[in-house]
């Protein structure tokens, strides 16, 4: 049973950082892409930043240069380091496992930054 669980979210001021941490099991972590996607109340979803088996990554133009995402295979784990933090990137982040044709979804971690 895939389960992905999300945590490191909360209230930042802007300019300020947060690292989210993405836990896996219930698959060959280390041989699947995963992501982080946002959803912010009345925008549409936005997939933040993809990471490969390989550790290739690639981001969305919204976030380059502030986001790193990483993963720790040995602890099954993805990261989304988040600094330089605005308004703008309020929003639940999902963390996601893309197994061949399926998306498997964590439960989110809401990030707000506001002074």
């Amino acid at each position: 049973q895939v389960q992905l669980m999300e945590s490191g979210g909360g209230l930042v001021q802007p300019g300020g950082s947060l690292r989210l941490s993405c836990a896996a099991s219930g698959f060959s972590f280390s041989a699947y892409n995963m992501t982080w996607v946002r959803q912010a109340p009345g925008k549409q979803r936005e997939l933040v930043a993809r990471i490969t088996p390989g550790s290739s990554t690639n981001y969305a133009d919204s976030v380059k240069g502030r986001f790193t995402i990483s993963r720790d295979n040995a602890k099954r784990t993805v990261y989304l380091q988040m600094n330089s933090l605005k308004p703008a990137d309020t929003a639940a982040y999902y963390c996601t496992a893309v197994l061949g044709s399926t998306v498997y979804w964590g439960q989110g971690t809401q990030v707000t930054v506001s002074s």
